[in-house]
């Protein structure tokens, strides 16, 4: 029997679904939903080639452009969002993507701060956002709701930033450091830069 789950509501709810035994069964599952697999000597797929039912195409495509300035948080390696704990677009503007700029990745954002008006959709991490899993997570001033864990922990090192040592996010960062993101965020900006040679 195979069962498979989805968000729904704005991810305030999860179905699970039974597909019994019929087959066959098609599941598509989130890019970056799940941390990349590692290579298995001697493995190999069976290629099966099959007739397709002939089926009236009632639309055309006639060109394909990418959006301007879109966000391609699913690809980055390294990930620096903020959440509330900023206190405002003002600060997030001045601490997050300067941090993502000293790291070489994108910058990203909590459902939160995104339905407050502070950063646009394309930046939300998160069930009704963009699913990641990048190498480096750096969540700042996130407390770690449920839907924003779903979207991001499967990161392979998570550093969490925040002045509650009991926020959820604690609970499943590689690193955590506990203190007012306003004011750890800039020295650790600077000391990357120095690092780097920026």
């Amino acid at each position: 029997m195979i069962t498979a789950q989805r968000p729904s509501h704005g991810g305030n709810v999860i179905n699970t679904l039974d597909l019994g035994n019929a087959r066959p069964a098609v599941v598509s599952v989130r890019k970056q939903s799940y941390a990349e697999a590692s290579l298995q000597a001697g493995r190999s797929g069976e290629t099966i080639t099959a007739a397709l039912p002939a089926i009236e195409i009632r639309t055309e495509v006639l060109s394909i452009s990418d959006k301007q300035g879109a966000v391609n948080l699913s690809d980055a390696a390294i990930i620096v969002s903020g959440g509330r704990g900023l206190g405002s677009a003002e600060n997030y503007y001045k601490l997050i993507p300067p941090l993502a700029e000293a790291l070489g990745g994108a910058y990203g954002a909590s459902r939160a701060i995104v339905d407050a008006g502070w950063v646009p959709y394309e930046h939300q991490v998160g069930q009704t956002g963009k699913t990641v899993s990048p190498k480096l997570y750096v969540a700042c001033g996130i407390s770690g709701a449920i839907q924003h864990l779903a979207g991001m922990r499967s990161a392979r090192t998570i550093v969490a930033i925040n002045r509650n040592a009991d926020e959820p996010i604690f609970r499943i960062a590689t690193y955590g450091i506990v203190g007012d993101v306003n004011e750890v965020l800039p020295l650790l900006t600077e000391e990357i830069r120095r690092h780097s040679g920026a």
